[in-house]
């Protein structure tokens, strides 16, 4: 059997990781600056990562939603206090798109309505009802494609406001990533993200803020969302929650009831993934790697924008956006193959930075280099 070929794939096998760096099985070293897509967000194989997950494995790999897993009540109370939001509720998941599939199902719930906003340049996952909130008509299938998603422009108060005068009464929820992730690096700014919460209490629409890549600590908050002075209704996280074991969480506000067979999963908060997000938010804490990504991403921002040529530096912490000339377009795969930095990309020129957020000044210097190197050929 032969996998199933939907992946570009860069011709480099990965054999081991620690820390920032990768290495390849000719023992080529890299640095990696692209976190296999904003996951790793503690570092490769940290040790008390991998200590954590080992002492689980010795207890209980799993075991389904029907009993107490007091691992789950842990992870929440941690969770709770890391994010500053003890009063939320959490329910445990499998993936990004999971969590949004849910935390949508959620509002519809609530409202008993069915409509969401989205806006353009969105990413929110490639399941059913995440993907047909995702800005990408590529890869939305016919079955995936459904009259309730209203699309706005992202950053325009003036659309938003016209699309709730217009059908304010039948939406649910809007949907936002605090940074734009795939989109491209765009952050939405403070009076756009407080223009949908204005929107929202007044129509009683349900504010999602998609925190799946954008979240976690990787903005140096919290949530992305945070720098807007606002609370977002539910908040979603994946990617950088288990630092490379598939885990995910909703995070409802104490509006929302639950009641039995609400949502669910099977996997969703089984021990093992409990351990390694445990493990991560313990790691963050510890190491005050919200503070480094705020730092260290201030740093490299700077730098680059001190670098003539380029169109365009965005984000925030340590995410992001180096926008490129045309002419410059191939300068992700020079700085791959001739500087061994791994970065990732968005159409049509954008490199993305998207690196652990224990990235250290030495790592941050050591990229620069390569990047004017590259850019100068």
């Amino acid at each position: 059997m032969k996998l199933f070929d939907v992946y570009p794939l860069q011709p480099i096998a990965i054999a081991h990781a620690h820390g920032a760096w990768v290495w390849d099985e000719q023992g080529n070293k890299y640095l990696d600056m692209y976190g296999g897509h904003a996951v790793i967000s503690i570092g490769h194989t940290h040790p008390h990562y991998i200590k954590r997950l080992t002492e689980q494995l010795g207890k209980i790999g799993f075991y389904s939603n029907s009993v107490h897993l007091r691992i789950q009540e842990e992870l929440a109370e941690k969770l709770g206090d890391l994010s500053g939001k003890p009063h939320f509720q959490l329910f445990l998941c499998n993936s990004g798109a999971e969590a949004n599939e849910n935390a949508l199902k959620l509002a519809s719930f609530h409202t008993g309505r069915k409509k969401v906003l989205a806006f353009r340049g969105a990413f929110h996952g490639r399941t059913s009802l995440a993907v047909a909130a995702t800005d990408n008509p590529k890869i939305v299938a016919p079955v995936n494609q459904a009259d309730h998603i209203i699309f706005a422009p992202f950053n325009d108060e003036t659309g938003l406001e016209t699309v709730f005068s217009e059908q304010g009464e039948e939406i649910a929820a809007v949907i936002v990533e605090g940074i734009q992730g795939v989109g491209g690096i765009n952050e939405a700014s403070v009076a756009f993200l407080k223009k949908i919460r204005q929107l929202c209490d007044a129509w009683g629409a349900v504010y999602i803020a998609d925190g799946i890549q954008c979240g976690y600590g990787r903005s140096g908050t919290f949530f992305s969302h945070d720098y807007c002075g606002v609370d977002a209704d539910i908040y979603t996280t994946a990617k950088g929650m288990g630092n490379g074991f598939p885990v995910g969480g909703v995070w409802a506000g104490p509006q929302f009831r639950p009641w039995h067979g609400m949502l669910g999963t099977t996997f969703g908060g089984n021990p093992l993934a409990c351990a390694a997000a445990l493990a991560v938010a313990e790691v963050m804490e510890s190491e005050s790697l919200m503070q480094n990504a705020a730092e260290t991403g201030t740093y490299l921002m700077t730098k680059l924008k001190a670098c003539s040529g380029i169109k365009e530096v965005r984000g925030r912490g340590l995410m992001i956006g180096i926008d490129l000339t045309a002419e410059k377009s191939d300068l992700r795969k020079r700085l791959l193959h001739k500087g061994r930095v791994f970065t990732g990309e968005a159409k049509p020129n954008v490199v993305r930075l998207l690196p652990s957020l224990a990235l250290t000044r030495t790592e941050a210097d050591y990229f620069l280099e390569k990047f004017y190197e590259s850019f100068q050929d």
